[in-house]
């Protein structure tokens, strides 16, 4: 007995805060009287919950509309104090706040509920007793769904192996079906890019063909020229339909060239009233005609772009050309550039028929026309102004076209950007020009009729001319006798032109010979070719006589 006296009074509440099973003790009104450390640490909750409601610390989440833990808890501690007997609850799910933020975890619990009744057996206390299954049951919900993933792909694991062989079969049937298919795609591209090529070939060769008896035409009128010095109107006929034909041709090649994306530009710091001037002096002729008028306007200052000199004219041509087919007798076009901003604007309105506004962006397409087939429609092919088009988008610009309805006039506007730096380029010293004198002149030209046209136009102005037919005959004729100048055909009948100017390059005399290239072929790949081969220059056919003669005029001794 002495030996008990001497153990240490128990402190209940030490034992009561170490048991390691969470423990919550309720007054019968279910406020938190005591907490163990063990069911703080389960709720994450600190000591100041004691004294509060249970449910007030641990409300049903808001979130979840199914949630049923306040009502089975406060149904199973009401029954505790009713009967004086524990109550066992099922597995519980009791989500629990997590902080001020309002959220909650999931959390799911095994609760047993014991009352404490004093010597009446009235319950003074329910100890609340828990334990944390959540882990378990997320072990056992991920259990079934894998045994429910099992089972499914068990079932579809059986269905699809019959699946598998009729789709295989399918699979090989379509494979099969598309290795036809393809094979009747990569014909049809054959098909179809030979086709191109062969359109190409044909209409360079056609533009080609046509060069040839125009070129003639064109030198035969300018010899008209020289034996009727007064005049006579059958020439400005000729003129003007010559001229007709040849724009024609040349927008028949450049028409294949724009749709293939082929136009090649060389740019250079251009000053546009030149540009303007130069076009507008070589067309104003054709406007006297039944009395049209063609008015110019262009500033005082210069005008500068990097540009394509001769592309840039074919584009202010072509607009031209168009207001001068569309605008009946005595009417009026005007020219006018200026300078807006960062942009050049280039403009050409006529007075002449005009079209409907919707119309205005189908008139670029390829073929199209802006007047209705019929007996008085103009000449033209309906390509320059899709042309006209793919040069200004080249040069980075824009080409509108307006009009106010059909019989109110028509306007073209092409805006050109402005190069950053509007200093023109240093102009190269003028050459003075050289005293004229009597050349001799080899002219190699299968077609009988320019060879002998130009030869009369030369030898009126004093050279001393002989003409061959063939690459051979042009060959031996540089062999025999020295010539200033060879005005030679590229497509000739035995050997081409380039074979020509190589062999005659490769003479001891041949570098002082003066090459000129002359052809139907003017594309930059045709240029760069005649270069290569030792020409000095390349000249497209129909060749008028005066740029020959100006070509001809720096050969010295």
């Amino acid at each position: 007995m002495s030996a008990a006296r001497s153990l240490p009074a128990s402190d209940f509440r030490r034992l009561f805060d170490a048991v390691l099973s969470p423990l919550l003790v309720l007054a019968p009104n279910f406020t938190i009287v005591e907490v163990n450390r063990a069911y703080l640490t389960a709720t994450h909750t600190t000591r100041d919950i004691v004294g509060r409601p249970v449910f007030e610390v641990f409300p049903d989440n808001p979130d979840d509309p199914s949630a049923d833990g306040v009502r089975n808890l406060r149904r199973s501690l009401e029954a505790v104090v009713a009967s004086g007997c524990t109550d066992t609850m099922a597995l519980q799910r009791y989500d629990i706040p997590t902080g001020d933020d309002g959220a909650f975890a999931e959390r799911y619990w095994s609760p047993v509920n014991t009352p404490v009744l004093d010597a009446g057996n009235n319950v003074t206390h329910i100890i609340h007793r828990v334990e944390d299954v959540t882990e378990f049951v997320h072990l056992r919900r991920v259990g079934r769904e894998q045994e429910r993933a099992a089972a499914e792909a068990q079932t579809r694991a059986e269905g699809m192996e019959i699946d598998l062989f009729v789709r295989a079969r399918e699979i090989r049937e379509v494979n099969e079906q598309l290795r036809h298919a393809n094979l009747e795609l990569d014909a049809a591209g054959r098909q179809s890019r030979e086709e191109q090529r062969a359109k190409d070939r044909f209409i360079a060769t056609l533009s080609h063909e046509l060069r040839n008896p125009l070129a003639a035409a064109t030198a035969a009128t300018e010899l008209l020229s020289l034996d009727l010095p007064d005049g006579h109107p059958a020439l400005s006929v000729l003129e003007r339909q010559l001229a007709a034909l040849a724009r024609m041709s040349n927008d028949l090649l450049d028409g294949t060239r724009a749709v293939t994306g082929r136009l090649e530009l060389v740019r250079e710091r251009t000053d546009l009233r030149t540009v303007v001037d130069s076009t507008c002096a070589d067309i104003r002729g054709l406007f006297a005609h039944e009395n049209r008028t063609l008015d110019v306007r262009v500033p005082a200052e210069p005008v500068l772009v990097d540009g394509d000199r001769l592309r840039l004219a074919q584009v202010l041509t072509n607009l031209v050309s168009n207001a001068l087919k569309y605008t009946l007798p005595g009417g009026h076009t005007t020219v006018r550039l200026t300078m807006r901003r960062q942009e050049a604007v280039l403009s050409v309105e006529d007075d002449g028929i005009g079209f409907a506004p919707g119309q205005a962006e189908e008139l670029f397409g390829v073929f199209m026309r802006a007047a209705p087939t019929g007996p008085r429609t103009p000449e033209g092919l309906g390509l320059g102004l899709s042309v006209a088009r793919t040069i200004t988008e080249l040069h980075d610009g824009t080409i509108t076209a307006h009009s106010d309805g059909p019989g109110r006039g028509a306007a073209f506007t092409v805006r050109l950007p402005l190069p950053s730096s509007t200093t023109p380029e240093p102009p190269l010293p003028k050459p003075q020009a050289p005293k004229r004198r009597e050349l001799a002149i080899l002219i190699a030209e299968d077609n009988a009729d320019l060879a002998a046209t130009y030869r009369t136009l030369l030898e009126r102005h004093g050279h001393y001319v002989t003409t061959v037919h063939t690459g051979s005959d042009a060959l031996t004729a540089t062999e025999s006798r020295l010539f200033d100048v060879v005005l030679c055909d590229l497509g000739l009948p035995d050997i081409d032109g380039y074979t020509v100017a190589h062999r005659i390059r490769s003479r001891p005399h041949g570098a002082k010979l003066r090459l000129i290239a002359v052809s139907g072929f003017s594309r930059h790949s045709d240029h760069a070719r005649s270069r290569s081969a030792g020409f000095d220059v390349h000249l497209s056919k129909p060749l008028p006589l005066a740029d020959l003669l100006e070509l001809l005029d720096p050969v010295e001794d």
